[in-house]
């Protein structure tokens, strides 16, 4: 109680010191209870920026940091381009623990052809500037061991990391090394091989394929059964790396950087690929934690990854979300939310131009594009990015979401176990209930029931079916002493909530309990006159956005597959040698009537233990159905 009013108290005076903040360019410096500096940020007007973090909702990033800071510092400067050039150096100084602290990462795998006599090949996570020959990064790396494989098949190059040698090793006696080492094959022979290598990972495959396809079937006819699935395997896992346009190498020999990012709450994770050359000759991953926005922290990225050691090319892509930086003007009766005092957000743009011009002598391109090739690049430098911050997640939990989601619905413990309903039928028809269940964020499956209503068949009526799913839900974990759900999560409005709170306290359940309404995505409490609405980006609300999207794909597709049967199966049992147990292992098998429709015949003949002829009348049926449909 006491650290709750002391916070009150330190927000209240540094609301009231915000007053006194000046107007004119600057850099803030924000520090928690302990004087160490834990934010910077900079601004064209500190009044309005600083002003910005006490006014209006914040997302969970904001909120983070706001409970730590027990003090804001400011530094005046002339312009807010000085005020830039002043934040990347304080920021490279201290190290905050809010802002763009690159850290490198790594994630796919590249193949590297090594740039010495009699080169080697193999498989690497870092790409160095040692004039060595790259190919990737691939995201699956299984099809890159089948490539290194077939390879190594094709063009035993050298393994050894020393060429001299007494005598050929092992390697040479299993017809997996040439022995260069031993002068068993001449520098020009060797070369020869390693050209063919890049052109097999260049994408000029044609030839490989046919032989690989001739050899597959030939074992096929001789029963080489294994064989053949092995050549079949090598030949997908070719097509796998090299069917889409290479973006790791083109025709292109002007300078490129790609940037792309994922972020979520205070994490963030970028990725740049550059293209020197016509080649991708680097791939940085860097993880990050910031409070910004996202186009202030793209700015505050640019200015901390290029340096003396690391110089911008004169054309930088970025993803498209940041679209508005670039290419827009924000309208002048917009007003600045607290992520930024911008008046024209295309001023971000105009800075990182002039910060590299004053540190490069050059102004770079900041380019958006459409066009499928750089479209594709970035794509990938977003996917790496993506899937490195969904490790990031999953290594922290989800805590700090729970914690938001206490707070913002009052509740008095974290809802670590969230159960939620939702209500699917069609007029009236097939009614049933989803009950599904969340355990620290992740669905619990295991947990998952659905409902077959029954006081409601043949009405639409979302308020008595509720009902009837809430009141056997919780009447069963009474009758068997279970535990009950820290928060109970119901698809609707005010009107779904009330029901919902009637059946608890009837039951006399004395559970947490909401609702989620609505393209507005407001938040309704039983009772409640107003919803709570939170920014998009809150966590707390993609909690229970998932929770509900999770509980309207599960009761969907239950009602899906009820209505699917009772429509079709008296037309499966009208074809000969279909009966109603044939119909319901056939049901059971396809689910669907579209399923059924696109089987194959010889496939669903074994499946199912019925004759081709009979499979293929089902399947004819199945789509005279489909057809009857529409």
């Amino acid at each position: 109680m006491d650290n709750q009013l002391n916070s009150e108290k330190t927000t209240e005076n540094l609301k009231k010191s915000v007053l006194d903040t000046p107007s004119e360019p600057g850099v803030y410096i924000m520090k928690n209870n302990e004087g160490q500096i834990i934010y910077i940020g900079k601004a064209k007007s500190l009044k309005n920026r600083v002003k910005s973090y006490f006014s209006g909702d914040k997302d969970i990033k904001t909120n983070t940091l706001m409970r730590h800071v027990r003090s804001i510092e400011t530094i005046i400067v002339s312009s807010e381009y000085e005020a830039l050039l002043l934040e990347n150096t304080l920021i490279k100084q201290h190290s905050p623990k809010y802002n763009i602290n690159l850290k490198d990462g790594k994630t796919y795998p590249v193949i590297k052809i090594t740039n010495e006599d009699f080169p080697r090949i193999f498989k690497t996570r870092r790409i160095i500037q040692d004039n060595s020959h790259y190919f990737g990064p691939f995201p699956n790396v299984h099809n890159v061991d089948l490539m290194l494989e077939l390879i190594d098949k094709l063009f035993p190059l050298r393994k050894c990391k020393k060429i001299k040698k007494n005598g050929p090793c092992m390697y040479y006696h299993i017809s997996r090394c040439m022995a260069p080492c031993c002068g068993k094959i001449n520098s020009e022979e060797y070369d020869l091989h390693v050209q063919r290598v890049q052109k097999l990972l260049g994408g000029e495959t044609d030839a490989l394929i046919i032989d690989l396809t001739a050899q597959m079937h030939e074992a096929a006819k001789t029963l080489q059964y294994e064989k053949a699935a092995q050549i079949r395997n090598t030949i997908k896992a070719i097509e796998n790396l090299t069917s889409e346009d290479s973006s790791v190498q083109d025709l292109n020999p002007e300078d490129r950087d790609y940037i792309a990012w994922s972020a979520e709450g205070v994490l963030a994770t970028f990725t740049v690929f550059s293209m020197r050359d016509g080649k991708m000759t680097g791939r940085d991953l860097f993880r990050t934690r910031s409070a910004a926005g996202e186009w202030e922290s793209l700015e505050t990225f640019i200015t901390s990854y290029y340096d003396s050691a690391r110089s911008p090319p004169l054309k930088i892509f970025l993803q498209a979300s940041v679209s508005n930086i670039v290419t827009q003007k924000q309208p002048e009766t917009e007003k600045p939310s607290h992520a930024g005092d911008y008046t024209n957000i295309s001023d971000s743009a105009a800075l990182v131009k002039n910060w590299i011009k004053a540190n490069f002598n050059f102004e770079p391109e900041l380019i958006l594009t459409t066009d499928k090739h750089h479209t594709a690049i970035l794509a990938m430098a977003h996917q790496n990015a993506a899937e490195d911050l969904h490790k990031r997640l999953k290594e922290r939990g989800a805590g700090p979401a729970l914690d938001e989601l206490m707070r913002v619905l009052n509740l008095e413990i974290k809802p670590e176990r969230i159960e939620g309903f939702d209500i699917s039928h069609l007029d009236g028809k097939h009614p049933v209930a989803s009950l599904i269940s969340f355990k620290n964020g992740i669905p619990d499956k295991k947990n998952y029931r659905y409902f077959k209503l029954r006081t409601v068949i043949g009405t639409a009526d979302d308020y008595a079916a509720m009902r009837e799913a809430v009141k056997r839900r919780y009447s069963r974990l009474i009758k068997e002493g279970a535990e009950f759900p820290d928060l109970i999560l119901v698809d609707g409005g005010i009107g779904q909530v009330n029901v919902a709170k009637e059946v608890l306290d009837e039951l006399g359940v004395e559970c947490s309990l909401a609702g989620l309404a609505g393209r507005e995505e407001e938040i309704w409490l039983p009772y409640a006159k107003e919803p709570i609405v939170l920014s998009r980006q809150s966590e707390a609300l993609k909690v229970l956005q998932f929770v509900r999207d999770e509980c309207h794909r599960f009761a969907n597709n239950f009602n899906r597959r009820l209505r699917s049967k009772d429509l079709f199966f008296p037309i499966l049992e009208s074809v000969e040698g279909i009966g109603p147990k044939r119909a319901l292992v056939i049901m059971k098998a396809y689910e669907t009537i579209a399923n059924i429709a696109a089987a194959d015949i010889a496939e669903m003949a074994e499946r199912c233990k019925i004759s081709e002829a009979s499979a293929r009348a089902v399947r004819a049926c199945a789509k005279i159905a489909l057809e009857n449909r529409k």
